[in-house]
């Protein structure tokens, strides 16, 4: 019975999971707040603000996990704006941590979204004891998902053309080299992603050329397009250099592996199921 309980709780989670464009998965505070129970939905923002709270005390991005939105609804025969937010898993279990603990809905909260939290991380010690296909796989998640953040931090500082803003960042990084250019260079066609084909290091590198950018970009509240793609270049030698100075391989310089990212997902994905058929046989 309660294998029963706790498999509709995930079940229930997940169908109110969205993905935006990017492949990244969020929830409305809207959706959730029916989850948990929670009928007003001022009571339920006072929960909200405890989470980001606990959110900004643990040193953490408010921004990168709560993120607010507006919605059309039905009023009537008219239609009017309603606040909502985009919370990341993350910011779901703060909510739920600082939810009612009385409500069975926000135990099983907080167990569902501490446990599928804890699956997306892991410690140094886990990380090192992962194949080189694995740490790609788990580096270029995280790459995925903070590129979704710095792109949101971009369109805030006024960049449009996200292309040319990239190819600054990679040209600071690349000695001077344009996605097309690193595309040629690993022999991979232009509409592959070249982010696919990169090692678990040179992804790395540009993990940190993302993250940096993003903080850049919001501590000198940068506004026009010129500067968020002069910051991004910027920001992308500052990697090089600390690369250069520590003896580290440059990123072009990095063997380009064989197999993509999305095939080796793939290959997992197939392995995984055919596991999964021999043990029930």
């Amino acid at each position: 019975m309660a294998n029963d309980l706790v498999n509709k709780t995930e079940k229930d989670f997940e169908k109110i999971k969205h993905m935006d464009e990017n492949g990244v998965e969020f929830w409305y505070a809207r959706e959730l707040m029916t989850m948990l129970e929670y009928s007003k939905w001022g009571n339920f923002v006072k929960v909200i603000d405890k989470a980001k709270e606990a959110c900004k005390n643990s040193n953490i991005n408010i921004v990168n996990h709560f993120a607010d939105v507006g919605k059309m609804v039905k009023a009537g025969v008219a239609n009017k704006e309603i606040n909502d937010l985009k919370l990341t898993r993350y910011a779901c279990y703060l909510i739920a941590q600082n939810g009612d603990s009385r409500k069975k809905s926000i135990a099983l909260a907080q167990t569902y979204f501490a446990v599928q939290t804890r699956k997306q991380e892991l410690t140094r010690q886990e990380y090192e004891q992962l194949n080189e296909d694995e740490k790609r796989l788990y580096t270029r998640k995280n790459v995925k998902d903070k590129n979704k953040y710095l792109f949101d931090t971009a369109k805030l500082a006024g960049v449009k053309n996200y292309g040319k803003f990239n190819n600054y960042g990679y040209r600071g990084l690349y000695n001077g080299e344009t996605a097309k250019d690193i595309a040629s260079r690993k022999g991979i066609s232009e509409k592959e992603d070249i982010l696919d084909y990169m090692s678990s290091t040179e992804l790395a590198a540009n993990l940190f050329r993302i993250t940096q950018t993003d903080e850049v970009l919001k501590n000198k509240n940068i506004n026009n397009e010129d500067d968020a793609c002069k910051t991004h270049h910027n920001v992308g030698q500052a990697v090089r250099q600390t690369i250069k100075r520590i003896g580290g391989t440059m990123p072009e310089d990095l063997p380009t592996p064989s197999k993509s990212a999305k095939q080796i997902e793939k290959e997992k994905n197939k392995e995984l199921k055919s596991n999964n058929k021999k043990r029930l046989k």
